[in-house]
């Protein structure tokens, strides 16, 4: 799954421009590649989604996007001018262009300060305008994210909920007119009522400012929501890219499916049987699996995953793939001995008991003068569940780890 390559990138209207991004951590052996060549570009006025599970990278990305993390190497480009290779004080500059909101509203600002005094303070540190344009342009940010700046703007984040502190947070980062919003798990922490608040907000926002926005979190449905494209990553690679409607209802990655098929459904009943389902640990990215990094997870690897990565590439309009045997396709096996990369059929469940029948039988001989005697019920035995539905231990591929051991 998780592979490389750049033949998702576009040409035309780009304003944020991503190639071949690396950040590592730590030193020594123990050296850990949190983001691993990974390409994407965001479009004037367009909505990226960046999904995935916890610990993938995400975060890291976005950091490395807004220039919190210096890159290790690869390109960022801003407008066409590269960020990665700017002096300090131009990189001062542009970071006023892309702003970030980070994922812990109340951490993220600081509990001495009143609410007024840290949207102030943006400006206060660029010495934009006098004291009293600094006040008043405040107070008419805070009111366009739903703050009362008289109620609110005296007291401290401390007195406040979680979502009054994330729309401060967003009321900071907008106080200097930036052009690229960095979202970095703006809903995880807060309410579902809250979230739909926050997630129209940013929509509000979005159009009536023309802001371009990352959009970074793990909640598949809220990302489809507020995306114009989302990317998939996993364990420091993108593995899928395409338009939120084609990737929800086509997904072509085994963890994209995987991701999808995880969304808890209000209803009790509904169908779960999606072609991969995801079992075990993710991998140490100290030491991830060779080729495509997915491979320890996946039901339908095959040798050519463990000896060779994915690229990405296209397999629609507008969609595109790092998988070597994507879900929509059949290829032919790489080799005798591998497993079959069709979608597993379960094997047929274990025959019912014949249930007994609904009446005992009356005897032939009734005596004289004795009522018929008549049938006693019996309730049907409940029919056995069905199997679960992984693949067959002939059909499994021999990279496969059963999570049961």
């Amino acid at each position: 799954m998780a592979g490389s390559g750049t033949a998702h990138l576009r040409s035309d209207d780009v304003l944020l421009r991503v190639e071949h991004l690396v950040v590592e951590f730590g030193s020594g052996r123990h050296r850990v590649r949190a983001v691993s060549d990974v390409s994407f570009d965001v479009a004037k006025g367009e909505t990226l989604g960046l999904v995935g599970e916890s610990g993938c990278g995400k975060s890291t990305t976005g950091r490395a996007v807004a220039l919190v993390h210096n890159p290790n190497s690869g390109s960022v480009k801003f407008d066409g001018t590269e960020l990665t290779s700017m002096s300090r004080g131009e990189m001062r500059q542009a970071r006023t262009k892309i702003q970030m909101v980070f994922q812990d509203p109340i951490s993220s600002l600081n509990p001495r300060r009143r609410v007024l005094d840290a949207v102030i303070e943006p400006m206060s540190v660029w010495g934009i305008g006098s004291k009293e344009e600094r006040r008043a342009k405040a107070r008419a940010t805070l009111e366009s994210v739903g703050i009362d700046p008289d109620d609110s703007g005296g007291r401290r984040p401390t007195e406040m909920s979680g979502g009054q502190c994330q729309r401060v947070s967003i009321a900071r980062a907008l106080m200097l007119e930036p052009t690229v919003l960095v979202c970095d798990e703006p809903v995880s922490a807060l309410d579902v009522s809250v979230q739909a608040q926050i997630l129209n907000l940013l929509d509000d926002l979005k159009r009536d400012r023309g802001l371009t926005m990352v959009f970074i979190a793990h909640d598949l449905a809220v990302v489809k929501n507020v995306s114009d494209r989302v990317a998939v990553m996993y364990l420091g690679k993108l593995c899928e890219v395409a338009r939120p409607d084609d990737l929800y209802h086509r997904p072509e990655h085994p963890y994209t499916e995987a991701l999808l098929t995880s969304i808890p459904e209000p209803d009790p009943g509904a169908s779960r049987n999606g072609k991969a389902t995801l079992a075990g640990d993710l991998p140490s990215p100290i030491n991830p699996p060779s080729g495509c990094r997915f491979r320890t997870r996946c039901a339908f690897a095959q040798q050519k995953c463990a000896e060779e990565e994915p690229q990405m590439r296209a397999i629609g309009p507008d969609h595109f793939v790092a998988c070597h045997f994507p879900l929509g396709t059949n290829p032919a096996p790489s080799s005798a001995t591998a497993a079959s990369v069709q979608p597993p059929v379960a094997p047929p469940p274990p025959a019912s008991p014949q249930a007994p029948s609904w009446s005992v039988q009356a005897p032939d001989y009734t005596p004289a003068g004795a009522p018929a005697p008549r049938s006693t019920p019996v309730p049907p035995t409940p029919a056995t569940p069905p199997a679960p539905t992984l693949p067959a231990p002939s059909e499994r591929s021999p990279l496969w780890i059963d999570p049961q051991g």
